[in-house]
């Protein structure tokens, strides 16, 4: 435990990363001491392991050198620290004043020469920031200049300052051999080899210049869309953008790509990039407002929102669209009926549940506005009948996380987590525990019930002699993921550089991308066999996978339950405060279906019944009931009632349109007065968070954003 302690409180992953750790704060804690003694060996020796540490903790811990960072132990003062204790050790040894003067010059003039090489760096990036980021339209002719290229522009910082080792190594060769000609030499070294850097930048800082200006980029991007012709937007804000919020769009991708609309996604903010899924759907990144108000989609009628942010009012307020809430999952959290959603044309829902879960709030939205979908997302989830259970029962554990607020904290981790995984160890079950992504990012004591539960997992593995996985599957793992990764446009490039090579995608990608998935998933299972119990943190393997491997599921009240339901298995509700079970049915539509879990965990061995004994499932016609109730009919599928929903409105926005101009009326932008309502953003933390987590999260409004719903200007 007390190694589990020093990880979280160093941010480092393992005990590899702890001595490392060690060793660089050893060895910088050293160098003072030789220099002083003085000890030309023990400093030579210090320097070098100091270096070696140092490099390997910023790829193997970036969070123990960002919190280094935080105490202001910056690599610049890293690097200043170990140029001083040099000097030191030099005098100490009797080292002439020319070399100490010059020494001391050499190292000025090269921390001068990173200063101007940043301020450089600086410039060139301000050039290449564009009004806009493109992803699948050509964009090749909008007269992007390349990138720098990568050993001057990208971790610059790292490159310039180790150009010091010629100086450092110089000057101990030096003080060995008792001669200035290797000080010298490396002095000089090292100065040149940092002012070629920096004229090489400005040669770059030139290139940058021909950039184009924001009406060009906006005109560039204009005249694509024109050739494409949109029809259908998704339209995506969120103040943190991050892996954990990004799932709110990636879920909807396979959905869009199958409408018999031509789809665009408009994002706001620029690191949304980074964890965008893979998609041939044509995506546009427009961080300014006044931007926004210049894109020309004449033709999109139906603009889709999956989440509640400020800025989505720069697109709320264009009245020639439809615009429809569409959320990022269905459950009994108060974000699945906020009053918020009055702002939108239509509200799609799953199921009759979300209908009645509207209509239950006060100033309830219409009927008449909300539309039933169901669930497109679930198609990859197996049905119970199809599947095949091993020889001990596999449990997949998905707390939920502890919520914006105490008001919405659901989860099951702090008042019951530890105790729930020890029960379930000593029922001799196989557990698949995957918490929510943003577990303790509010409370500290979630954070420690998650770390708990991590190390009962692990130990009991080691206990039962779990096997590592071969070396042959780990490859082929990282094989598909780096793939994978390529194919979703993760890029190396900035920003303007993704611009720049955005290209028309081949849309037959989207068969290789399905079956890399499916073959990640056969090995990670396969390779895992021996494993006892998993932990899964990262975005693979995905929820709905999960959910394939597993006989029953334990969770909190979220949107999990709510696509669990679809696969008709049993599956347990937490009830944390102990609720009388009428009450907490009462409460909760898709406690309907559920078994009930105390507190204490007692009727946990009664639950595993229904698994151990599948004869013995006194819910399982409850769950039926349940499903079409929370997802709708399997028939229509749920696409095609998403498809036609979406063609209706679209038809309904141009017949309107074509009213107006026979009236002779010009459609005017507004926004809806309602939208001033004063509205509780929180939004929930859905399901398919945890499918893209690596880790997976949930929506929350900024407060700043709120500013958006009562000020068009934004």
């Amino acid at each position: 435990m007390m190694i589990r302690w020093l990880c979280t409180v160093l941010r480092v992953r393992g005990k590899a990363d702890l001595l490392l750790v060690f060793l660089f704060g050893a060895s910088f804690a050293a160098l003072p001491v030789f220099a002083l003694l003085p000890s030309l060996w023990g400093f030579v020796a210090a320097a070098a392991v100091s270096y070696v540490t140092d490099e390997m903790l910023h790829s193997r811990a970036p969070g123990f050198i960002r919190r280094l960072a935080t105490l202001q132990l910056t690599r610049t003062m890293r690097f200043a620290a170990r140029m001083v204790m040099l000097l030191a050790l030099a005098q100490r040894m009797g080292a002439s004043a020319t070399v100490l003067v010059l020494g001391l010059a050499a190292f000025s003039v090269h921390f001068a020469i990173v200063m101007l090489y940043s301020a450089v760096h600086r410039g060139i990036r301000v050039r290449r920031t564009l009004p806009v980021m493109v992803r699948n339209l050509d964009m090749s002719g909008a007269g992007i200049p390349k990138q720098p290229p990568a050993y001057l522009y990208r971790r610059f910082l790292r490159k310039l300052l180790h150009l010091d080792v010629p100086a450092q190594a110089g000057l101990l060769a030096a003080l060995v051999v008792d001669h200035t000609y290797p000080a010298y030499a490396g002095f000089a070294l090292m100065t040149a080899l940092a002012a070629l850097a920096l004229v090489a930048l400005l040669w770059q800082l030139r290139r940058a210049a021909r950039t184009p200006g924001p009406d060009e980029m906006i005109a560039a991007l204009n005249e694509q869309l024109a050739g494409y012709r949109p029809e259908v937007a998704l339209y995506f804000s969120f103040a943190a953008v991050s892996r954990d919020f990004m799932y709110q769009v990636n879920m909807w991708i396979e959905t869009l790509e199958q409408l018999d609309m031509r789809p665009l996604i408009i994002l706001r903010e620029r690191a949304s990039f980074r964890y965008l899924s893979r998609t041939w759907i044509p995506v546009v990144c427009v961080p300014k407002a006044d931007d926004v108000a210049q894109l020309e989609l004449p033709e999109v009628r139906v603009v889709l929102y999956p989440g509640n942010a400020g800025k989505n009012v720069h697109m709320l307020r264009v009245a020639e669209a439809k615009h429809v809430f569409i959320g990022h999952g269905d459950s009994d959290k108060l974000a699945s009926s906020n009053r918020v959603s009055k702002v939108y044309d239509e509200i799609w829902v799953a199921g009759r549940a979300g209908r009645d879960r509207y209509q239950r709030v006060r100033h309830a939205i219409s009927d008449s506005a909300i539309v039933e979908v169901g669930r497109p997302q679930l198609a990859p989830i197996r049905l119970h009948d199809d599947h095949t259970p091993g020889p001990d029962p596999v449990v997949l554990y998905a707390p939920t996380w502890e919520g914006w607020s105490d008001d919405d904290c659901h989860t099951s981790l702090i008042p019951m987590g530890v105790t729930l995984v020890q029960k379930l160890l000593e029922e001799n079950v196989r557990v698949v525990y995957k918490p929510h992504p943003l577990t303790g990012k509010r409370s500290a004591e979630a954070a420690a019930a998650d770390q708990a539960i991590q190390a009962l997992l692990e130990q009991d593995n080691e206990r039962r002699g779990a096997a590592t996985v071969a070396n042959a599957a780990r490859a082929r793992l990282q094989q598909i993921e780096a793939r994978l990764d390529e194919m979703a446009g993760q890029h190396d490039g900035d920003d303007a550089e993704q611009t720049r090579d955005a290209r028309v995608p081949d849309r037959d990608e989207g068969t290789e991308w399905q079956d890399l998935h499916a073959e990640w998933h056969r090995v990670f299972w396969e390779s895992h066999a021996a494993a006892r119990h998993h932990v899964i943190l990262k975005r693979l393997p995905t929820l709905y996978e999960c959910f394939n491997q597993a006989d029953i599921l334990i969770s909190d009240v979220s949107s999990v339950v709510a696509d669990f339901v679809a696969s008709l298995k049993p599956y347990v509700l937490t009830n944390a405060h102990d609720l009388p079970d009428d009450d907490f049915r009462a409460a909760y539509t898709t406690a309907g279906g559920a078994y009930l879990l105390d507190s204490a965990c007692a009727r946990l061995p009664e639950i595993l019944r229904s698994v151990r004994e599948p004869r013995h499932d006194p819910m399982a016609p409850h769950r039926r009931t349940l499903k079409e109730y929370v997802l709708g009919p399997d028939r229509p599928t749920s696409m095609e009632r998403f498809n036609a929903a979406a063609i209706a409105l679209a038809a309904k926005g141009r017949a309107e349109l074509a009213e107006d101009e026979v009236e002779g009326q010009r459609p005017r932008v507004v926004v809806p007065s309602q939208r001033t309502d004063s509205f509780n953003m929180s939004d929930s933390v859905e399901a398919s968070a945890y499918q893209q987590n690596g880790s997976d999260p949930s929506e929350q409004t900024d407060p700043a954003d709120l500013v958006g719903l009562v000020d068009p200007a934004g």
